[in-house]
């Protein structure tokens, strides 16, 4: 810490120790081989933490101003990664190859969290997503569809058209609940009064596509991720139609953007 402040390792000391002294709180656990933080530390840190992204976002704003360089943080799952941004990042790539691109993969719900602590400069998130700010500047890229999908050991269930209540007799699969595909199809089963009871809830769209194709169960994925050609998976036909969803690319239009990430977002103009 101190050669990061250009100051002592005593001046360090007496910071904290005054910082310290006037929440009247210890922050910090001393002992002669490490140093952590206490819970009100951690507590303090986690207030702190969006702020001192946000001072070091501007300061890699001014550095960039000059040009289309720097770093761009974008957040988004996994599968959003995957099946849809790989094209746009290596276009961008091959056109600012001195940008450096940090992604980070985490829930549609974490996103949100990191765009609001500053740690990304825009996130690519399903949407309706009820975590989001809408004062932020909310930007629909793509509709999709989510579908049932099963192997052949479903194979009797191909040329039927199943409700809702008859499918909740199988086995689904599903991601888990901090994701808004979770909390989207549970919504869904109770507008049919209807309870969803999961066989299994994970973490990733390709492991329940993984999980479907050795005959697990009948997985609830996003359209747009489907293998383009099978001959083991089908789509399990609803009676009730399942609504519309959108990827959505959001940021703050009250922070400014540096070059590099207007570059960027200006690939998702409409």
């Amino acid at each position: 810490a101190s050669k990061k402040l250009y100051i002592s390792q005593s001046a360090v000391s007496q910071s904290i120790k005054a910082l310290e002294g006037k929440l009247s709180q210890t922050l910090f656990i001393r002992n002669t081989k490490k140093v952590r933080l206490t819970a009100e530390g951690e507590i303090l840190l986690r207030h702190i933490e969006p702020a001192i992204s946000l001072i070091r976002r501007g300061e890699s704003r001014l550095l960039d101003s000059s040009s289309t360089g720097g770093q761009i943080q974008i957040a988004a799952s996994d599968t959003i990664c995957r099946y849809f941004l790989v094209p746009y990042i290596e276009r961008f790539h091959q056109a600012f190859p001195s940008v450096h691109i940090k992604v980070i993969n985490a829930t549609s719900i974490q996103c949100v969290e990191l765009l609001k602590n500053g740690q990304a400069d825009f996130i690519v998130v399903n949407h309706p997503n009820a975590y989001l700010n809408h004062l932020w500047s909310i930007r629909s890229i793509k509709q999709f569809r989510d579908v049932f999908i099963a192997n052949q050991s479903f194979a009797h269930l191909k040329d039927r058209t199943l409700s809702l209540a008859e499918l909740s007799e199988y086995p689904l699969l599903m991601l888990n609940k901090n994701s808004t595909t979770s909390e989207f199809l549970h919504s869904l089963f109770q507008q049919h009064a209807l309870e969803l009871v999961p066989e299994a809830e994970l973490s990733s769209n390709d492991l329940l596509i993984d999980l479907a194709r050795i005959g697990l169960g009948i997985a609830f994925v996003p359209d747009y991720c489907l293998p383009e050609q099978s001959e083991t998976l089908f789509i399990v036909n609803t009676k009730e139609t399942l609504p519309d969803r959108e990827l959505a690319l959001v940021y703050n239009d009250k922070l400014p953007t540096s070059p590099a990430v207007t570059e960027f977002l200006n690939y998702f103009e409409p």
